[in-house]
């Protein structure tokens, strides 16, 4: 099992996680260079706050830890392309590179619908890589949708 699937299976648990919470299934998990790995999912219902996508949450908890608001160096995995709130957030904290599973044609920010992430006009280029297990997470969306209809 390569490294970026490990840590995608370790996003698609965390996206498990917000599904059964009630949450829109999305989970990330982010490494930094030093090993240390942090896991969040998306909780903007339960917390009455919609910036509490499994992104932000993710990254304010490595900021927290590390006592630094950028993440050099760091990887970021998430079930679901970025929305352009957590693509702002990926740009500032400086994270190196961004591997997410399913693409989102409504709201990605990545490439889908924009491409912040790619845009040479902003201060910060991370490496992206795309559809790593993104059956799987697209699996996971459209079976919580369906139950929720």
């Amino acid at each position: 099992m390569t490294d970026d699937t490990e840590y995608m299976q370790m996003a698609l648990k965390q996206a498990e996680l917000a599904a059964q919470a009630g949450e829109v299934p999305v989970g990330a998990v982010l490494v930094l260079e030093n090993g240390q790995v942090f896991s969040s999912n998306n909780a903007p219902i339960s917390r009455h706050d919609a910036s509490a996508h499994a992104e932000m949450r993710v990254i304010r908890a490595a900021c927290a830890a590390t006592q630094n608001y950028r993440l050099v160096g760091s990887s970021l995995y998430v079930t679901l392309e970025p929305c352009t709130m957590c693509a702002g957030c990926i740009i500032h904290a400086r994270i190196g590179r961004l591997v997410y599973a399913a693409s989102d044609p409504k709201t990605g920010a990545v490439k889908s619908l924009y491409q912040l992430l790619s845009d040479k006009r902003l201060n910060h280029q991370p490496q992206v890589t795309a559809s790593i297990m993104a059956d799987e997470s697209s699996r996971l969306l459209k079976q919580f949708f369906k139950h929720c209809r």
